[in-house]
């Protein structure tokens, strides 16, 4: 019997205090802002007006911390999923890309280029980041099939998902996703046949607002 396919619901979480410095935040522990606590509470009352039946996030605090007005407005129990965790950016973990370029400028060049080719130096593997990532979401999917699942997890983690879902190529990422918004909600459907992308950043009220673009990078996220 075919399964029917699962809605996920993709949120990256609200706005951290690196933000405005545009600084990679992948393993570090950084804790939201008060308009980070202010975009959850936008999520939170769209998720309730949005049928959603599931709650996921990963293990990382400001995802988690996202989630949470969502998961009380809706009356249910976060689940969550270590897979869904931020790529761990190495040796730029905390710093900007342009503080990385002053330094090392033929390697943030390739980075530029090709960000699955040249990752930075002692950064987790973009690819395996995918696939991880990927196959958490499936598992979910297959767990809620014919659900609406809201999924609270991060910036460059969910646009690698995206591409590898989607068949797109992975060194594409930050061209073809320049900017996943925070409380912003992608909506993927998951099925048998594969995932089909329904809206892309769609904010969760008119005057949401967003996270500043990369200096190095006019329009492009880390």
């Amino acid at each position: 019997m075919t399964r029917s396919p699962a809605t996920l619901l993709l949120a990256r979480h609200g706005q951290t205090v690196w933000h405005a410095e545009n600084r990679y935040a992948g393993v570090s522990d950084i804790t939201l802002t008060d308009e980070g606590r202010r975009q959850a509470r936008r999520l939170a009352e769209w998720a309730a007006r949005s049928e959603v039946d599931a709650v996921w996030t990963s293990t990382v605090s400001r995802a988690i911390e996202t989630a949470r007005p969502a998961c009380e407005a809706l009356g249910l129990a976060p689940r969550r999923e270590h897979e869904l965790r931020e790529c761990d950016f190495g040796e730029v973990e905390g710093r900007t890309l342009a503080e990385f370029a002053a330094e090392h400028p033929r390697r943030a060049q390739e980075y530029r280029a090709d960000p699955v080719a040249h990752p930075f130096p002692g950064a987790e593997d973009p690819r395996a980041a995918a696939a991880r990532g990927s196959s958490a979401l499936r598992r979910i999917a297959d767990a809620h099939p014919g659900q609406r699942v809201l999924v609270v997890a991060h910036n460059t983690l969910l646009r690698l998902v995206l591409c590898e879902l989607l068949s797109i190529p992975l060194g594409s990422y930050r061209r073809v996703f320049p900017q996943l918004r925070n409380a912003a909600v992608s909506e993927v459907r998951i099925g048998e046949a594969g995932g089909a992308l329904l809206s892309l950043n769609v904010p969760c009220a008119p005057d949401t607002p967003t996270a500043p673009a990369a200096p190095a990078v006019p329009g492009v996220s880390p």
